[in-house]
C-alpha cells in the first residue's frame, strides 16, 4: 500500500537585508519573505545603512533571494529611494522585480493627496497656544455671525417676510412636539418617582411625608422639567438637526440653494429653530404634569397619602410663579438647543466624519449651554426675589 504523501506546507523564509559596496555603488541585498506577515527593517536601520556607506554615488537593489513580496516591500524600497534622493544619491531600480519597478515608478508619478497620511506634529508650546487662540477667535466670530444672521431671519419671520415652507415648519413642529412625547413621558415620570421616593425616606422619619408632594412639585415645575426636556431634545432633535444639515452640506444641497438665490438660513434653519422654540414650553408643561404624576404614584401607593389630600396639598404649596420660571427656562433652552444643532450642521465639513463630529458637537454644546443657562437663570431669579 502506497503511503499518502503529507500535504506540503508553506514555510516563510526570514527577512534579511544586507549591504554590499560595489565600487561607488551601495547595493541593498534582499533575501527571504518580504510580505505583510514578516518583520521588516525599521526606518532607523535604513537610515543607518545609508549613512554607514562611504559616500556612494548610486543606490542599487538586489532581489534574487526574495521568495515573496507585497506592498510592504514596495513601501520599504520607496523609502530607501526617497532617503537616497534626499542625500543626493542616484537610485538604480533595475535589480528589483519587474512588477515592483512599475509600481514604484507609478507611485512616484502620482503625488500623495494632502492630508491623507497621519503626520506627527511636535510644535512648540507657544505655537500650540497661538493656534488654539486663533481657533477660538475664529469660532467666536462664526458664532456671532450666525447669531446675527439668525436674528435677521427671526425679524423677517415676525414681519411675515421670511422665505420658508410652511409645510416644513409644521413637519418640524410635529417632530419637536408630538414625536417627542413618549420619551419625555418616560423620563419625566421616572424623575418624579425617584425624587418622591428619595425625599420620602427622609421625611418619613419626622412623619412629614406629605411634604414630598411639595418637594416634587416645586422641583419639577421650577427647573427639573425644563432641564430634562432640554437634555432630551438636545440628544434627540438637536443632534438630528446637525446630522440633517451636515448631510445637506456634504451633498452640496446647501450650495444648490444659494445658487438658486434661496437663503439657507431662512429656508432650512428658521423652521427648525422656530419649531423647537415654540414646542419647548409645551413639552415643559407636559413634563411638569408627568413628573408630578410620578410623585403622586409614590405618595399614594407607597406612602399611604390620600389622592385628594396629595392633590390639594400640591396646589396649596407650589407657587404659581414657579410655572412661569420653568417656562422661561424652557424657552431659553429651546433657543440654545436649536441654535447649537443648526450651527454645527450649517458649518459642517464635507465628509462623513465631519457629519459625525458635528452631531457630537451639537449634543455636547447643547447640554453644556443648558447647564450654564440654568445656573445664570437661577441666580437671576434669586436676585429678582423669585
Amino acid at each position: 500500500m502506497t503511503p499518502t504523501p503529507a500535504p506540503s506546507a508553506t514555510v516563510s523564509t526570514p527577512t534579511q537585508l544586507t549591504t554590499r559596496v560595489d565600487g561607488d555603488r551601495l547595493v541593498l541585498c534582499f533575501t527571504g519573505d518580504w510580505s505583510i506577515d514578516s518583520e521588516l527593517p525599521t526606518s532607523e536601520r535604513l537610515e543607518s545603512l545609508l549613512k554607514s556607506a562611504s559616500s556612494p554615488k548610486t543606490l542599487a537593489f538586489e532581489s534574487q533571494g526574495v521568495t515573496s513580496w507585497d506592498t510592504r516591500f514596495l513601501v520599504f524600497c520607496s523609502r530607501a529611494a526617497t532617503a537616497a534622493q534626499r542625500a543626493g544619491i542616484d537610485v538604480d531600480t533595475s535589480g528589483l522585480p519587474e512588477g515592483a519597478v512599475r509600481l514604484i515608478t507609478l507611485a512616484a508619478k502620482v503625488p500623495p493627496r494632502p492630508g491623507a497620511g497621519r503626520e506627527k506634529k511636535h510644535a512648540p508650546l507657544t505655537v500650540r497656544i497661538g493656534d488654539t487662540t486663533l481657533e477660538l477667535a475664529t469660532s467666536a466670530h462664526n458664532v456671532v455671525v450666525f447669531i446675527g444672521e439668525m436674528t435677521q431671519c427671526a425679524l423677517r419671520f415676525l414681519l411675515g417676510r421670511a422665505v420658508y415652507r410652511r409645510s416644513e415648519l409644521f413637519a418640524q413642529i410635529r417632530i419637536c412636539g408630538y414625536s417627542a412625547l413618549p420619551i419625555v413621558s418616560l423620563i419625566s415620570t421616572l424623575v418624579g418617582l425617584i425624587l418622591a421616593y428619595v425625599s420620602a425616606i427622609q421625611l418619613q422619619t419626622f412623619g412629614a411625608q406629605i411634604y414630598s408632594s411639595t418637594l416634587v412639585g416645586i422641583a419639577m415645575v421650577r427647573v427639573l422639567s425644563a432641564v430634562m426636556a432640554g437634555i432630551i431634545m438636545a440628544g434627540r432633535t438637536g443632534a438630528a438637526f446637525a446630522a440633517e444639515l451636515g448631510t445637506m452640506q456634504v451633498n452640496e444641497e446647501i450650495d444648490a440653494l444659494r445658487t438658486f438665490g434661496i437663503e439657507p438660513m431662512e429656508f432650512l434653519v428658521l423652521p427648525r429653530m422656530a419649531a423647537m422654540t415654540m414646542m419647548m414650553p409645551v413639552l415643559c408643561l407636559y413634563a411638569d404634569f408627568m413628573g408630578m404624576l410620578g410623585g403622586f404614584i409614590v405618595g399614594v401607593l407607597l406612602l399611604g397619602i390620600g389622592p385628594m389630600e396629595y392633590f390639594e396639598f400640591t396646589i396649596q404649596t407650589v407657587p404659581l410663579a414657579n410655572f412661569w420660571i420653568g417656562l422661561v427656562h424652557s424657552f431659553v433652552f429651546g433657543i440654545l438647543v436649536s441654535m447649537s444643532g443648526c450651527y454645527q450642521g450649517i458649518r459642517c465639513g464635507r465628509s462623513a466624519s465631519a457629519v459625525g463630529k458635528a452631531t457630537t458637537s451639537a449634543v455636547v454644546s447643547s447640554i453644556v449651554s443648558i447647564i450654564v443657562a440654568t445656573s445664570i437663570l437661577t441666580i437671576l431669579f434669586n436676585i429678582l426675589g423669585y
